[in-house]
C-alpha cells in the first residue's frame, strides 16, 4: 500500500487486488464505505495496449544484435522507456541515455501490428541517426526524454544531450530541439540551444508545443535542474528563457516514495499542459514544479514576449494546491473537453481536472486511475488526435535505486478513450442527469453484489436493500448537484 505522510483518505485502503481493507468496522458504515469504494474501483477505465519485462530492438540481423550485445552497446538492463507520443499509426518511445548501453534512444512501434503486446522498438527515423562514431562526434539523436507531434505533421524532440547521466563519466552535448516532419520522415531542423540557456544543473524533460499556426509555432521547453523555461518561435527561429519563482521545487515538497523507495528530488519545473487556444489565438500553459503540490497558469500571450513575461510577475498564477503527498511529474491538457491529466508520483496514479472549473480544489480533482504494481510511476502522458489517452509506467525509482524483476512486467503502456477514462470521475463532461441515471443503475447491481456476499454472524447488520441504496443515492445526489 501506499504510504502517506498525510491522512489515509479511501484510496489508500484499496489492496493491489482492487480490494478493500477495513478495520473495526461494523453496520451499515461498513456496507456504505464498501459501496463508495466499489464504485470508485469502477473508474479504472484504462487497459494495458503493450508491456514489457525488458525492452529490445528491432535489430537488422539477429547477429548484429549479438555484436551489440558482445560490445555492450546493447544492454538491455540499462534500457527504460520515458516519454511517448502517438501520431496516425505508430507510438513513438524514447529511451533516454542515462546509462551505458542503449543503442537508439528514439524509437516506434507500429499501432497496426497486433502480432505481440511486447514489440520491439523501431528506431526513429534511421539506426544511423543514434550511432556515436569513435570520434565521438554527436549523432543526429542523442538522448531525448520526451516528444510531441503537432497538428501540422511535425515530431518535435527535446534532446536533452547528455549521456550516461547515472554513470560517473558522462558525456555531454549542447540540448537541442529537433524536428521531423511525419510524412517523409526527414530532418526539417535541429535547433542548439545557445550557451546562455544553459545552465550547470540544467536539465531539459519536456515538451509542449502550441500549434494553432504552423507558421507561428512555440515550443516551451522546462529546465528542472535550474529552474526555468526556453521558449522557442519555429518562426524566427530563436529562443529565449525565462525565470519565474513559480518554476523553482517547494522544499516542502522534496520527499519521495515509491515502492519501498524513498528519495529526495529537488526537482523544478517539469509539468506542462497547453489549452486550446482563446479568441485572439493564446493558449493557457498549465504548470507545476515535480518537488511541488501546487499548478500554476499563464498565458503565452506573456511568454511568446519575453520582455512582457519578466516584467509582469502576477501574470503567473497560482491555482491551487492537489494536497499533501501528490507530487506531479508530466501532465497534459486534452483541448477537446479542457480536461487536464497528471501523474500522482507517489501514489502510482493519473488524475484529472476540468480546467473549467475555476476552483483547482482537491474535491475537483478526479482519479483516472491507481494501482500499486501496473501504475508504478507514471512517466508521460499524451491525448492522441482520435481523442484517445495514454500513459507510460516505467517503475523509474526501482530501477535508478534498486533493481527491477526481470521475470515480471516493468514497463506498460495504456489506453482509453478520453470520455471513458473522465467517466464518472470530477472531470465526467456528461450531463449530470446523465451522470446520476449511470450512478444509480451501478449502486443497486453493486449492493446486490456486496449484501449477497456478507455472511451470517460477520459483524455487519443487515439493513434492507432499500435503506442503503436510498443512503447512497442520496450521498451521490449531493456530489452531482
Amino acid at each position: 500500500m501506499v504510504k502517506s505522510s498525510s491522512k489515509e483518505t479511501v484510496e489508500n485502503l484499496f489492496l493491489e487486488e482492487g480490494q478493500l481493507q477495513i478495520y473495526k468496522m461494523g453496520g451499515l458504515k461498513t456496507l456504505i464505505l464498501l459501496q463508495l469504494v466499489y464504485f470508485c474501483g469502477c473508474m479504472d477505465q484504462l487497459h494495458i495496449v503493450y508491456e514489457w519485462k525488458q525492452i529490445d530492438y528491432e535489430f537488422p540481423t539477429p547477429e548484429a544484435r549479438q555484436q551489440a550485445l558482445d560490445s555492450k552497446t546493447f544492454i538491455p538492463q540499462n534500457n527504460i522507456p520515458m516519454g511517448l507520443e502517438i501520431y496516425e499509426d505508430r507510438l513513438f518511445i524514447t529511451v533516454p541515455r542515462w546509462r551505458v548501453g542503449v543503442p537508439a534512444s528514439l524509437n516506434y512501434i507500429n499501432l497496426k501490428d497486433n502480432s505481440t503486446t511486447s514489440p520491439k522498438l523501431i528506431p526513429y527515423p534511421s539506426w544511423a541517426a543514434h550511432s556515436i562514431g569513435t570520434d565521438g562526434k554527436p549523432s543526429e539523436i542523442i538522448s531525448p526524454f520526451r516528444v510531441r507531434a503537432d497538428r501540422c505533421g511535425r515530431l518535435w524532440v527535446i534532446d536533452n544531450g547528455k549521456i550516461g547521466n547515472l554513470d560517473n563519466n558522462a558525456t555531454k552535448y549542447p540540448p537541442s530541439i529537433i524536428i521531423y516532419d511525419l510524412k517523409t520522415d526527414n530532418l526539417l531542423r535541429k535547433y542548439v540551444f545557445p550557451a546562455d540557456h544553459i545552465k550547470e544543473d540544467s536539465g531539459f524533460a519536456n515538451i509542449a508545443v502550441e500549434d494553432m499556426d504552423c507558421e507561428a509555432t512555440y515550443a516551451y521547453v522546462g529546465d528542472l535542474g535550474k529552474p526555468g523555461l526556453v521558449v522557442y518561435s519555429w518562426e524566427k527561429n530563436e529562443s529565449w528563457r525565462i525565470s519565474h519563482h513559480y518554476f523553482h521545487p517547494d522544499p516542502l515538497a522534496c520527499d519521495f516514495s515509491v515502492k519501498g523507495f524513498n528519495f529526495s528530488w529537488t526537482d523544478a519545473l517539469f509539468g506542462l499542459g497547453l489549452s486550446a487556444p482563446n479568441a485572439n489565438n493564446y493558449s493557457t500553459l498549465y504548470f507545476h514544479p515535480m518537488a511541488s503540490y501546487d499548478e500554476f497558469s499563464v498565458s503565452t500571450e506573456y511568454l511568446r514576449n519575453q520582455s512582457l513575461a519578466e516584467g509582469n510577475f502576477n501574470a503567473f498564477k497560482l491555482l491551487g494546491s492537489r494536497g499533501p503527498n501528490a507530487q506531479s511529474s508530466v501532465s497534459f491538457v486534452d483541448q477537446k473537453t479542457g480536461v487536464l491529466f497528471y501523474s500522482l508520483v507517489n501514489l502510482n496514479a493519473v488524475a484529472c481536472w476540468k480546467t473549467s472549473n475555476k476552483e483547482y480544489l482537491m474535491k475537483n480533482q478526479g482519479r483516472i486511475y491507481m494501482n500499486e504494481d501496473t501504475m508504478v510511476y507514471p512517466t508521460d502522458i499524451k491525448v492522441d488526435y482520435n481523442d484517445n489517452l495514454w500513459i507510460l509506467s516505467n517503475r523509474m525509482p526501482i530501477w535508478m535505486y534498486g533493481k527491477l524483476d526481470l521475470n515480471d512486467v516493468n514497463f506498460r503502456v495504456f489506453s482509453a478513450p478520453v470520455v471513458d477514462a473522465i467517466s464518472h470521475t470530477a472531470c465526467d463532461i456528461t450531463p449530470r442527469s446523465d451522470i446520476l441515471d449511470k450512478f444509480v443503475n451501478k449502486i443497486k447491481n453493486a449492493t446486490n453484489t456486496i449484501v449477497s456476499k456478507i455472511k451470517p454472524n460477520s459483524g455487519f447488520v443487515a439493513f434492507p436493500l432499500s435503506i442503503i441504496t436510498l443512503t447512497l443515492l442520496s450521498w451521490a445526489t449531493s456530489i452531482v448537484i
